[in-house]
């Protein structure tokens, strides 16, 4: 039997973790990037201080108590009529509600899913196959002219060049199946940020989605999506259907700032919950599914989700999900402003040991930044990002993107795309730290990244 008391199920645990580090404390010393498989200092080696929250994050101990009830208590199929059903259905309409909370929205426009990739991917096919069910037959017929007014083209997509990959690779897939154009809309190298002027500019009597991320996962910049959004549904009073419809990933805001997607003006919302302390499982918000705002299923089943997402629902991770949900309505004000008072204090550390040497490229004139996320270059030639993470000896981050780990060592494209020269971007590390995150880990770390250096310079 599950023994679900607390202290129990968190002590067994923090067991598992360090039995897991001590397995793979050869691997993570030669390759800092493979950011999934590490935890936070509490959890693991207590040499280690893990600073690479925005890849994923551990699970809150009340997290893993749902999780554990969940797995004992309600076992059962939620569709089914009896106890042990009824309580998974009960458990999967409470997570529902404290997930749509989160973002501003009501129970009945959360869909669950698998995780940011499969919501990232159910937007894009949604958006095209609205626009095909939108055409008159005919017009659909004859393949050369636009349902709305007559010209050529297919949907089109507008996104920016410093996209997830999910949303990224699944806009090109679209373009070579010769489904969708799309455009790739610059973001500032100067601000880092998508300026409305230039998504607006893109805007074809064809455009059926703008898909635009809250933050970036490796800068940190806030995009003006409230901005895009009031901009883009005056052009839609002005347009004949099919609107264009608004979709953000906040899979990098959730969790340290505040997100409401009524305020922000989006149709759709793709919420991943490894980034906010829960299980790796995600959740799409969608302004009235099926009425308001289109919503086309990839799979088809046995009608789980009313059918958008069909499957048995996962009631363990959907539980953990509602929880880390419920957490961040109630403590975002705490969690926030203690992540921003650590990440001063980590630059501020960092530019009293390197000096001239510190580059920061989550430093951009007029743009906000994720209160948590500083991505940082110490400027030299035997300094690549990699080579430095490779020979600390305390410090776990990365240099980019997790989902980016197997491209070699490259300068991130996402900098280079924010105007970061090519020399500073080599040397990149991403540092982003997290609610438990103290200033005695940033000193340790700060410590360990001088020696580092030191040792690289000795080297060289």
């Amino acid at each position: 039997m599950i023994d679900t008391d607390s202290s129990s199920v968190q002590t067994t645990f923090a067991s598992l973790h360090k039995v897991i580090m001590a397995n793979q404390h050869d691997d993570i010393t030669s390759c800092h990037t493979d950011t999934d498989q590490t935890f936070p200092r509490s959890e693991m080696n207590q040499d280690r201080i893990y600073l690479d929250y925005n890849a994923t994050t551990p699970l809150e101990p009340e997290v893993i108590q749902a999780i554990s009830t969940a797995l004992q208590e309600a076992w059962g199929n939620p569709s089914s009529n009896y106890i042990a059903g009824t309580k998974a259905k009960a458990i999967i309409n409470v997570a529902r509600e404290n997930v749509a909370k989160m973002v501003g929205g009501k129970a009945e426009d959360i869909i669950f899913t698998s995780g940011g990739t499969e919501a990232n991917n159910l937007v894009l096919h949604t958006a095209v196959e609205h626009f095909r069910r939108s055409c008159e037959p005919a017009e659909r017929e004859e393949g050369q002219r636009n349902c709305q007014n007559g010209s050529a083209g297919l949907p089109h997509i507008i996104t920016s060049n410093v996209e997830h990959d999910s949303v990224k690779l699944a806009a090109q897939q679209l373009q070579r199946d010769g489904k969708a154009d799309v455009t790739f809309v610059p973001v500032s190298k100067v601000t880092a940020r998508l300026e409305v002027e230039d998504v607006i500019a893109t805007v074809r009597p064809n455009t059926c989605l703008i898909s635009i991320m809250l933050a970036n996962n490796e800068t940190g910049v806030i995009m003006p999506l409230q901005e895009i959004c009031q901009r883009i549904k005056s052009l839609n009073k002005q347009r004949l259907r099919p609107r264009i419809l608004l979709h953000t990933d906040a899979a990098q805001a959730l969790g340290k700032i505040r997100v409401d997607a009524c305020e922000l003006g989006v149709d759709y919302l793709t919420i991943v919950g490894h980034k906010f302390y829960a299980p790796r499982i995600g959740a799409l918000y969608v302004n009235g599914p099926g009425e308001r705002t289109p919503l086309y299923p990839m799979l088809f089943g046995g009608g789980q989700e009313r059918n958008f997402r069909p499957g048995t629902e996962n009631t363990p991770m959907i539980a953990g999900l509602g929880k880390a949900a419920e957490l961040v309505t109630s403590n975002l004000s705490d969690y926030e402003s203690h992540m921003k008072s650590i990440k001063v204090y980590l630059e501020e550390r960092l530019k009293a040991v390197f000096e001239e040497k510190i580059h920061f490229n989550s430093h951009y004139p007029g743009s906000d930044i994720l209160p948590n996320t500083c991505n940082v270059s110490i400027l030299g030639p035997q300094l690549q990002g990699w080579k430095v993470l490779s020979n600390c000896k305390r410090l776990l981050a990365s240099i980019g993107a997790a989902c980016h780990s197997d491209s070699g060592n490259k300068p991130s494209h996402i900098l280079l795309n924010c105007g970061v020269p090519a020399e500073a971007a080599a040397n990149a590390l991403r540092l982003s730290v997290g609610r438990g995150t103290s200033k005695a880990d940033v000193d340790v770390v700060v410590e360990d990244l001088k020696d580092t250096v030191q040792l690289l310079e000795e080297m060289d």
